[in-house]
């Protein structure tokens, strides 16, 4: 079974992490030993390569699931007639 090759965007993030990552470290730390640098640089390789292994792969999304929609009855809706006017009705004189 043939290793996969690393994509361009897992490379781009592995490698921007160890470079920052290694001068944060080195700034906080304000180390100046061989030892201290060694151990540094190894520490921003290892948290490079795990930020590269965790980008997500292309095209391995699991799918989505899609939930069927439920439906309602349709109902016609009719204006009611409107009320017919009352005719006037005019009083006798007397």
């Amino acid at each position: 079974m043939a290793m996969p090759r690393p994509t361009a965007a897992q490379l781009a993030y592995g490698s921007c992490t160890v470079i920052f990552s290694t001068l944060a470290m080195l700034l906080l730390s304000q180390t100046s030993s061989g030892t201290g640098i060694a151990v540094i640089s190894v520490a921003a390789l290892a948290l490079g390569l795990l930020v590269a292994m965790t980008v997500p792969l292309p095209g391995k999304r699991p799918a989505a699931v899609e939930q069927p929609a439920t439906q309602e009855p349709l109902r016609a809706s009719v204006p009611a007639p409107a009320p017919a006017p009352e005719p006037v009705r005019e009083r006798a004189a007397s």
